[in-house]
């Protein structure tokens, strides 16, 4: 955290009432992120690993957890700020509702926060920001709170489908859409699931060391870790503080961390030596540089993107690895045709932009964030996207394409239009676990299920 940002938050009087007055430097900073995550449309992830650098390790902690959780819990914290407050919690200035987003967060969440203290950092915090006139109100409210500690919100919907909204704290049209996919069981065990601290999964970079001396680095460090029962190559953060070493070894370039899931979409394509490779959608090159590993380095991968920016990220992440033959080209995917001779790569990956529903657990702001109109114009992107990949694909290669989303209307509807209209692509069993696969043969992957991200993988062949 920056000093001008812990200056931010400090009472402007000073003195002995300023001391009484002073944030703790974990609660600034989540009422920081929170507040660029709503205001600037800004992701958490991103934010938070610029500003908790000068943290301690516990305040750091405590920062992701309540960042995190106040985003995970949003819809279910504002009908107990209505409750409490008597009005509807978006009726409240939005740096008061964040404050107490924050304090009721504690109270019910964090067992080893004392009620006294969640409350009073919280008024703290509405002081910090300017607003003295509204601590009263926020005082009282978050003192009613802790004379009902089990009052639940979720016991005053109407319907199951608002019950489930409410308890999971998921947009009401999303529970719906899910419920009308998977059924309402289904879909609060999805939501459920999205609420849930994911493990941290990560594969070994073996163009610079063996598999076996870094897992035994890990577990001589008190980390254990388990293989994936998703992805060949995936390993997964069973138990034990690995935060730290697991940084020290992706900063060595040892490691990649990457979910589960996304190491299965890239395993699909099946880069083999000699081959040339064209990524669509790289960015951040999660997949590009598992390709160009799974290749030994010797596949030609070519990495796009639309914007320059973000392919710095992938040449960041190729340095870092010390991946060779790895290429980037800025361009526009949705525009035909592409800057490539037709039929002039063995293997093609459209990790298309999507929803990325399939990712709650560890972007919860994207739930606040989509609408349904997002759901129909992202999947006219992707078949766009698609029809324009598939032109590179030469005759017997592969085209594989794949979402984090769970919207089937970005999956299985892009793959049947795509086919509908491109009669020299067939489908093919992707190779995955047979427990993964739909009746296509695409695999599916869900939090609630596998543990990982919800992910789309289909595999088409060009006869």
């Amino acid at each position: 955290m920056t000093t001008g940002a812990r200056k931010s938050f400090r009472h402007k009087r000073a003195g002995a009432r300023d001391e009484t007055r002073r944030v703790s430097p974990a609660r600034a900073a989540a009422f920081e992120v929170l507040r660029r995550v709503e205001e600037e449309g800004a992701f958490a992830s991103v934010v938070l690993a610029h500003t908790v650098g000068e943290l301690r390790a516990d305040d750091r902690a405590l920062c992701y957890e309540l960042t995190l959780g106040v985003l995970r819990w949003q819809l279910w914290l504002d009908a107990l700020v209505s409750h409490f407050a008597g009005r509807d919690a978006a009726t409240v200035d939005a740096p008061v509702r964040r404050a107490l987003r924050l304090g009721l967060y504690q109270l019910r969440f964090l067992t080893r926060v004392p009620p006294s203290a969640a409350v009073n950092e919280s008024v703290n915090l509405i002081h910090a920001a300017g607003l003295r006139a509204a601590s009263g109100f926020a005082n009282a409210v978050l003192r009613r709170a802790t004379r009902e500690p089990e009052f639940d919100p979720a016991t005053t919907a109407r319907g199951e489908l608002e019950r489930i909204s409410i308890a999971t704290s998921h947009p009401a049209w999303l529970v719906a859409r899910w419920a009308a996919e998977f059924g309402a069981s289904e879909a609060e065990l999805v939501a459920r699931a999205n609420n849930q601290t994911p493990p941290v999964a990560f594969r070994v970079n073996t163009l610079r060391a063996g598999e076996r001396e870094v897992i035994e680095r890990l577990r001589g460090a008190g980390v254990e870790v388990e293989e994936s029962r998703i992805a060949a190559g995936a390993w997964r953060v069973a138990a034990g503080a690995g935060g730290a070493i697991l940084r020290a070894l992706a900063a060595e370039g040892l490691v990649y961390t990457q979910d589960e899931a996304s190491q299965l979409a890239g395993r699909a394509v099946g880069a083999r030596e000699g081959e040339s490779v064209l990524d669509v959608c790289a960015a951040p090159g999660s997949k590009a540089t598992q390709l160009a590993t799974l290749a030994r380095d010797r596949a030609t991968v070519v990495a796009c993107d639309l914007y320059g920016h973000r392919l710095r990220a992938v040449n960041e992440a190729a340095r870092r690895l010390r991946v060779g033959n790895l290429i980037t080209v800025a361009l526009d995917a949705e525009s035909a045709p592409l800057p490539f001779a037709a039929g002039s790569f063995d293997r093609v990956l459209v990790d298309a932009p999507c929803t990325g529903t399939g990712t709650l657990r560890h972007n919860p702001e994207i739930r606040w964030r989509i609408t349904p109109a997002d759901v129909e114009e992202l999947a006219a992107r992707q078949r766009r996207i698609l029809a324009n990949a598939a032109r590179a694909v030469r005759a017997g290669g592969r085209l594989v394409y794949s979402t984090c989303s769970l919207e089937r209307e970005e999956n299985e509807a892009v793959v049947e239009s795509f086919l509908a209209a491109h009669g020299e692509f067939r489908q093919m069993r992707t190779g995955a676990p047979e427990g993964l696969l739909n009746a296509s043969g695409a695999a599916r992957t869900f939090p609630h299920r596998d543990g990982a991200d919800g992910f789309f993988v289909a595999v088409l062949e060009r006869g």
